[in-house]
């Protein structure tokens, strides 16, 4: 029987059109784990992730798991696969799990991190990972704001997602948000989330934090289940999965 391995990554994003497979190309994350799995076990390997992050978005803690041959043994497989990956994707752990085991079926919980560098001054170092923006933003407002959010709800006007049959209620466990001195770091911890869920969200944050929208008006634009209602979506780029629970 084949043996089932469950990998956390890292990747930086930026130059991938995100992890799912797109018809020929090659540019995503999951055709370069694919391309190389196949080549060590020479036979096509399949491989799952928690969840198909959009390009540009980044992962500090990407959870897939994929079945290969019981040959194959837990350190010879990441030492294969950071052989051969880009320089801007790393397999970071290893374990091999349950048969039954899924990572994006067998998933809990997620975290994500959305940074804002809040300054007239670009960051030369850190200008590919936050969204850079001069406003002035009330923070204590938007951690006000952000308690709505919290415990389930239909998400359905924070999400791109036009016409779908699957739910879109979802949990949120928790949102943060911190000033870490030239940045506005939010936090999101939930069951899980929509398209463009936590960029939406966020925009839609930021505009509180302007005064654009109230914080009044979020259970008004929850109830509407419009996107227009809600915030804009700010840059891919701004934002990393940094946890999967299980």
């Amino acid at each position: 029987m084949d043996k089932n391995f469950k990998i956390i990554i890292q990747y930086d994003g930026g130059r991938y059109q995100g992890w799912q497979k797109l018809g020929d190309s090659t540019n995503t994350i999951q055709a370069k784990f694919e391309a190389i799995l196949e080549k060590m076990a020479g036979y096509p390997v399949e491989i799952h992730a928690s969840g198909r992050t959009d390009a540009g978005v980044h992962a500090y803690g990407q959870v897939a798991n994929f079945k290969i041959q019981s040959t194959f043994r837990s350190k010879e497989v990441m030492d294969y696969l950071n052989q051969y990956l880009p320089e801007d994707i790393a397999v970071v752990g290893i374990e091999e799990v349950s048969q039954r085991f899924h990572s994006r079926l067998s998933a809990v919980g997620k975290t994500y991190r959305y940074r804002v560098r809040n300054s007239r001054i670009p960051d030369v170092f850190s200008r590919k990972y936050v969204f850079r923006s001069e406003d002035e933003f009330d923070i204590s407002l938007m951690q006000k704001a952000a308690q709505q959010f919290v415990g389930e709800h239909d998400f359905k006007a924070f999400t791109s997602q036009k016409k779908t049959k699957k739910s879109t209620i979802r949990t949120i466990e928790e949102i943060r948000i911190e000033r870490q001195q030239e940045e506005i770091v939010f936090t999101y911890s939930g069951n899980g989330f929509l398209h463009h869920m936590v960029r939406i969200l966020t925009g839609t944050l930021l505009e509180i934090g302007k005064g654009n929208i109230q914080p009044d008006d979020i259970p008004v634009i929850m109830k509407s289940g419009m996107r227009e209602k809600a915030g804009p979506l700010v840059p891919a780029l701004g934002l990393s999965l940094m946890e999967v629970r299980y």
